[in-house]
């Protein structure tokens, strides 16, 4: 960083253990982030039982440092009673803010624990500044936004709306966008959406049947030459991640951060020795998203590690490094007992009193030689700030005394530090809405279709409605318009830099008579409702529990697509407000990607958008194009449950998703769903009967 900031965001560190958190904070950390034994998205790091939650609070709070625990995966209502009681502790505990994926978990943060800040994680998948103005109704106070973003949209989200913002800066990049991805969850019921990711994507995959391309794997971020820009646009909070990470791979990423930020030279050359696959990225901050953000772990990778290295940086942390700056003062008068005070610039103050001076022989104290005595505050917490003394002529304190009075009230202030204050907590707890989203009648059938040219008359004998991207609806609404009340306008689930171009071709159609709108991102419900329409919960919102649709409810939704990981028994257990339904049939979207490695080899002009994935078992993948858009990895085989309706209970309707399908195939499945058939041949049940 060569020109200065007028604003310094901090810098937040992860921490898997409490070695972690003491590598990350002697290294220059403003803030951690951990999580506790449940509800955490990496629950393979080591994370924090009550007491090392507890001792963790205890040793940042002395410090100046802030923790943040993430509360990030998404829940099922089996669950809400355990969030609830995690909550309480650790209010009782007195962290400083939760970092939430769920909406069911920032109903019961809000209601249960009204003045704790939330921060919305990455995994809502917030890029654009109508879903930041949605989090700051919501009463959100921090957005972390999608790591897929350019400088100039994180600029445009800092610029539009008074939320604070948090930027990923270091570490493992998802090759999907964060809370759009099922890969692990439906390949081997490991959800990364319930933090057991099981990295799928790290394995071979390959455009070109090759056994060893990884065409999946993006390299780790490194924001090194963007710092400069995030300061100068006022992002909040610059985030490092890895918590699955060792200690010393926390200790070289602050040291490197902290240094850039403090306007040195970082040494980002041994944080790369400690972690690299084949190097780092800034792609997606840059807007370079080609073939060189991909890679891999590799063996000359591994080796940089050394153990030497690691001996270094754990030397890092083995000693305080003196962060809290201190005052001290002392006062020696004749005949009163010596008088140290001390006081932090956050309000500490503490008092302790020694021997009564005595009259000197030959070497009377001075001010000056008090004060060096009070200034050795090496090996603690403390660095001086102001040290001061008042001495009267001819008096003598031994330097033992001295040292005695400087460590006790150190003491004692650090006991003020380390206090762990509780944020108060509602003694009610909080309670569903009655069940007023359930059918007694049996479900009616809905398709969702990709393309126009998809849709017959015989399709549209067996759906009740149907749903199309807002794009084809643009293009074909002049055939559309007789079934305007069935069309349900889909909107893109990535709007990077494209989001008042939506709004404009929503306002236009509504104006044309087309009234319902599929939200399938949160920035969707505050984009529809400005038009005035009617909301329509997508699927991939990822509704897993009753609070969660109710708040969902409370927005505006009328009807709610549930998650499709969820159990069909959990899906008939649930009490919403509003109908609810789920998606029967069709190929599943399992990744959502930017950056598209079709794309990355051949380019849009040379591909015929019928590009697929191998797998190392030789399954196949799809890759369906949603261009300007994005595009979506689709499942190798086909989910089935028309056969099977009723164990969802009492819900409102079901969705046929097409993706790749010809018209004739999708009227020939509209038809076996209306008739609950069960389909020959190879297809998936999904998440639907496994526990995740």
């Amino acid at each position: 960083m060569k020109s200065k900031p007028a604003f310094k965001p901090e810098l937040l560190l992860p921490a898997g253990g409490m070695e972690a958190v003491i590598a990350a904070v002697q290294n220059g950390a403003d803030a951690v982030y951990l999580g506790g034994k449940q509800f955490s998205a990496r629950q393979n790091a080591e994370n924090f039982d009550e007491e090392s939650l507890e001792q963790a609070v205890s040793y940042c709070k002395a410090r100046g440092v802030k923790v943040y625990q993430t509360l990030n995966t998404l829940l099922f209502d089996t669950q809400l009673q355990e969030v609830e009681q995690a909550i309480r502790r650790a209010c009782r505990i007195g962290v400083d803010a939760f970092i939430v994926q769920d909406w069911g978990a920032v109903e019961m943060i809000r209601k249960t624990a009204p003045a704790m800040p939330i921060h919305g994680s990455t995994q809502m998948s917030v890029h654009t500044p109508a879903g930041a103005r949605l989090l700051k109704t919501a009463g959100l106070s921090r957005i972390v936004l999608a790591r897929e973003m350019e400088i100039s949209e994180i600029r445009e989200v800092c610029e539009s709306v008074d939320i604070e913002t948090e930027v990923f800066i270091h570490g493992a990049l998802c090759m999907s966008v964060s809370g759009q991805c099922y890969l692990s969850g439906m390949l081997g019921t490991r959800s990364g959406n319930r933090g057991a990711c099981a990295g799928t994507c790290r394995l071979p995959f390959s455009l070109h049947k090759k056994r060893e391309e990884y065409a999946l794997s993006l390299k780790d971020l490194c924001a090194q030459k963007q710092l400069a820009a995030l300061c100068e646009m006022g992002v909040s909070s610059l985030k490092v991640e890895g918590r699955m990470k060792r200690p010393e791979y926390v200790a070289a990423a602050a040291r490197a951060y902290r240094s850039a930020l403090d306007h040195q030279d970082g040494d980002f050359d041994t944080l790369r020795a400690v972690f690299s696959r084949s190097g780092f990225t800034d792609g997606y901050l840059s807007g370079k998203r080609d073939r060189a953000m991909f890679g891999v772990r590799q063996k000359e990778d591994v080796v940089s590690a050394t153990d030497r290295l690691h001996r270094k940086l754990r030397a890092t942390y083995q000693t305080e490094n003196g962060r809290v700056l201190l005052s001290l003062h002392a006062a020696i008068r004749k005949g009163h007992p010596v008088v140290v005070t001390a006081y932090d610039r956050d309000g500490h103050v503490a008092r302790t009193e020694g021997a009564i001076p005595e009259l000197a022989q030959n070497r009377p104290a001075t001010q000056e030689s008090v004060i060096r005595v009070l200034s050795k505050l090496g090996g603690t917490i403390f660095r001086a700030d102001s040290i001061t003394a008042e001495v009267e002529d001819g008096l003598m304190v031994p330097v033992a005394a001295l040292n005695a009075c400087r460590r006790d009230v150190c003491e004692k202030i650090n006991a003020l530090r380390s206090c762990i204050s509780a944020v108060p907590v509602s003694q009610q707890s909080l309670k569903l809405s009655p069940d007023l989203g359930a059918s007694a009648a049996p479900p009616v059938i809905r398709a969702r279709f990709a393309r126009y040219s998809q849709i017959s008359d015989a399709a549209l004998s067996v759906a009740a409605c149907f749903s199309l991207p807002i794009e084809e609806v643009v293009r074909h609404k002049e055939e559309l318009a007789a079934f305007r009340d069935r069309v349900m306008i889909e909107l893109p689930r990535l709007l990077f830099g494209r989001e008042q171009d939506i709004l404009d071709s929503l306002r236009v159609l509504c104006r044309d008579g087309f009234r319902n709108v599929v939200c399938e991102n949160i920035a969707h419900i505050a984009l529809a409702k400005q038009c005035g329409m009617v909301l329509h919960g997508g699927v991939f919102l990822n509704c897993t529990n009753s609070l969660s649709a109710q708040w969902l409810s409370g927005q505006g939704v009328s009807s709610l697509t549930l998650s499709f990981e969820m159990r069909a028994r959990d899906i008939a257990n649930m009490k919403t407000a509003v109908p609810r339904g789920v998606i029967s049939c069709g190929r599943l979207p399992l990744m959502l990607w930017r950056n598209c490695p079709a794309k990355t080899e051949k380019g849009c002009a040379g591909c015929d958008r019928q590009q697929v994935l191998t797998d190392r078992l030789g399954k196949v993948f799809p890759v369906f194009c949603m261009r300007p858009f994005g595009a979506a990895m689709l499942n190798s085989e086909m989910l089935w449950t028309a056969d099977k309706t009723r164990d969802f209970g009492r819900i409102a309707f079901v969705t046929c998703y097409f993706t790749t399908e010809s018209a004739a195939v999708c009227a020939d499945i509209l038809f076996r769903q209306k008739e609950g058939e069960k389909l020959s041949g190879t297809f998936t049940r999904g998440l639907y009967y496994r526990s995740i």
